[in-house]
């Protein structure tokens, strides 16, 4: 039998989720702005000590609400955050398992390659996959597989924020690292963006580009043109990292 002090947190949870349940958009910002603000940095037996054992049930329902709502390009970035809050904490794996289930990988690569989606809002998606890439190989496997090294690296060029580039930057040389299965694929990436419009995410290539080289060893022939085109630029910057 339970005890009355658990019988009190459960009625406590319940009452909880039934009002994210029935909140509306305002109401679910609130909630997720108090939840952020309050359980930042927590590990997941913290968590579950804050949800009474059921954190997963209040997880399930920021994944839910994520993949209604992306493709309307609502405000997203309380909720990535969120979820970060629940895949990047210690002994968290359970919640990453729970979120790539539901094809969580697939939704924050789809958010990249979306017009209407905000910049914040995908950094935010950013953010997430590399807290994914950096919980082990087949993780990074995964997002590989899922064609994620052509969907990151068109945000790249896309991007027109440097602090956002930057993250994209820590992501695909995570994704280089310790993942020898798919390195060529993101080293042939690298190498594919190097012709882009932004001297930022050329910068950001070729400085990741060199790292890749060192780790792969053979060099692959259509590098060559492509660094050569890169060292008549104007921006003193992308040359420095071409030479180098």
């Amino acid at each position: 039998m339970t005890s009355i002090k658990e019988q009190a947190a459960i009625s406590r949870l319940l009452s909880f989720l039934q009002e994210w349940d029935n909140a509306g958009k305002i109401a679910r910002n609130h909630i997720l702005k108090y939840f952020i603000e309050n359980n930042q940095g927590k590990t997941a037996p913290e968590l579950e000590q804050e949800f009474s054992q059921g954190a997963s049930l209040f997880l399930v329902r920021l994944t839910t609400s994520l993949r209604i709502t992306y493709m309307t390009g609502s405000d997203l970035e309380k909720l990535l955050k969120s979820i970060g809050i629940f895949l990047s904490a210690v002994s968290s794996n359970r919640y990453l398992i729970e979120f790539l289930e539901v094809g969580g990988v697939l939704t924050l690569l789809e958010i990249l390659g979306l017009e209407k989606i905000k910049e914040d809002d995908k950094k935010e998606s950013i953010k997430l996959l590399q807290t994914i890439a950096n919980s082990g190989r087949k993780y990074k496997e995964l997002i590989c597989e899922s064609y994620g090294v052509r969907s990151i690296a068109e945000f790249l060029a896309k991007s027109k924020s440097e602090e956002t580039q930057e993250e994209v930057q820590v992501l695909l040389d995570s994704l280089v690292h310790g993942n020898p299965k798919y390195q060529n694929q993101v080293y042939k990436g690298l190498i594919a963006l190097l012709p882009c419009a932004s001297p930022k995410a050329q910068q950001l290539t070729l400085q990741t580009l060199k790292a890749a080289q060192s780790i792969i060893g053979a060099t692959h022939p259509s590098i060559v043109d492509c660094v050569l085109k890169v060292l008549s630029t104007m921006y003193l910057e992308v040359q420095y990292e071409g030479r180098e």
